[in-house]
């Protein structure tokens, strides 16, 4: 196993540099980029463009100059004041030093800045990441914890009104999309035509530190509720239905039928022998929900609760063509989630020992 993990770990490497460039290229290719983006402020909102640029009075000397075809609204501009944005934004130097600069940094986790919040990316994700983890953690944990035991139960039961009603209601459940039940539960709940019951905005009320001890878990669980239920819906019925599936499969196959033979009760066949097996296919998917759990999957959810995660924060840096934080959010979760497929991997041996990874041919 030793050295099957050392294997899978000099393999993350060349896989995170091929992940980086296509993306890095892409953005090459992609049409408004930061220099466009403040020249567009320049032209258009020239009051503002102080906020887009450090030392922006200095950049705005030399009036009228002759055109540039390398940036559209460039027209009129110094070329001067272009050579000057490129610089400020490292677009001086040719894409293979970039990239190569870029990912030498990454290795040292040294992300940069930003380059319109004059931030730096890592105090920025730092500041994002406790709405993330709330999210994310409780989702996983509420879904795996009602999903599992009842899928179980739904596959014992199959063809029950049990089951057959529970399937209608995960069906529906599923069909919803998670913004448009959150967009339901805040007219009916967050003082949009109905009730007031739950706040719309926010991780924790304003007045949170002044709270008692006792009182901030609830005060959090509270602004948590309606993001959760949301986010909940369909992760809850996709896992549902994949736990039935897999012990339905399991329940019917030769082993189970020995076992019963033997005189084990139906408790002690369905949790000492079916589970392990019907579980593998459950973790199989846990790192694809671990990583959309904490950061594609909430990004309406975030901006329909105003909630500032790490979502919504992605989401603005591609808008913005905030770069920085584009590509240091990309190299994280593609990180976090190349190990999580190995923890997945592991946890697999762990449940099933007749599973070798080092021994599979390669």
């Amino acid at each position: 196993m030793g050295a099957y993990i050392i294997r899978r770990l000099l393999l993350m490497i060349p896989t995170i540099v091929g992940i980086m460039a296509i993306s890095f290229i892409v953005v090459q290719f992609a049409p408004g980029g930061p220099v466009e983006q403040v020249i567009a402020q320049l032209t258009g909102q020239a009051d503002n463009a102080d906020q887009r640029l450090s030392g922006g009075g200095d950049l705005l000397g030399g009036g009228g100059g002759e055109e540039s075809s390398k940036y559209r609204g460039a027209q009129g501009l110094d070329p001067e004041l272009i050579a000057k944005l490129e610089k400020q934004f490292g677009f001086d130097k040719p894409p293979l030093t970039r990239f190569g600069e870029m990912m030498w940094n990454y290795i040292r986790f040294d992300f940069g800045e930003s380059f319109f919040r004059n931030t730096s990316v890592l105090d920025l994700i730092k500041e994002k990441l406790p709405v993330s983890i709330s999210l994310g953690i409780w989702i996983l944990i509420f879904s795996y914890a009602i999903s599992i035991p009842l899928g179980i139960r739904k596959a014992v039961k199959d063809g029950s009104t049990f089951d057959v009603w529970t399937s209608g209601v995960i069906v529906v459940g599923y069909a919803v999309p998670s913004f448009l039940f959150g967009i339901l539960l805040i007219v009916l709940f967050a003082g949009g035509s109905f009730y007031d019951w739950f706040p719309l905005r926010g991780l924790v009320s304003d007045n949170f530190d002044q709270l008692a001890w006792w009182q901030k878990p609830l005060d959090y669980f509270w602004h948590l509720t309606l993001p959760l239920i949301s986010l909940s819906l369909a992760a809850f019925a996709t896992t549902t239905l994949l736990t039935k599936n897999s012990f339905i499969e399991e329940i019917k196959k030769q082993y189970v039928v020995t076992a019963r033979a033997k005189g084990l009760n139906e408790r002690q066949v369905l949790y000492g022998h079916v589970f392990r097996n019907a579980m593998l296919i459950i973790i199989a998917g846990f790192p694809g929900a671990f990583i959309s759990a904490f950061f594609t999957g909430s990004l309406l959810i975030e901006n329909i609760f105003s909630l500032d995660g790490l979502g919504r924060l992605g989401y603005l840096s591609v808008v913005n063509r905030d770069y920085p934080i584009v590509f240091a959010t990309l190299y994280i979760f593609s990180l976090l989630g190349l190990f999580v497929s190995l923890i997945s991997d592991l946890i697999y041996t762990w449940i099933d020992p007749r599973i070798d990874f080092e021994r599979r041919d390669v």
